[in-house]
């Protein structure tokens, strides 16, 4: 399991791109692949945790979507997680 941590700002362009990621995001859910995500109570960034078999494959989940290259998403860090209760 791989942890993605985002920040936020509130730019046109990240509200304008969050509906088509939030549908990609429920989309990878239902594969499997995204586990869990969703904003931080205030808004300033997101959680979200996939299944993927190693780094590489977490990096071309974030190159296929368009918002984490959106201005307003900032990739804050990708930590590799290893929970013991799911």
């Amino acid at each position: 399991m791989w942890m993605i941590e985002l920040g936020f700002t509130p730019t046109p362009q990240r509200l304008a791109a969050r509906p088509a990621h939030r549908s990609r995001l429920v989309d990878l859910h239902h594969q499997g692949v995204v586990r869990m995500a969703g904003p931080l109570a205030d808004d300033s960034g997101a959680v979200i945790i996939v299944a993927a078999p190693d780094r590489a494959a977490v990096d071309a989940l974030l190159a296929a979507d368009p918002y984490f290259s959106t201005a307003g998403v900032d990739l804050l860090g990708i930590r590799e997680w290893h929970p013991f209760v799911r």
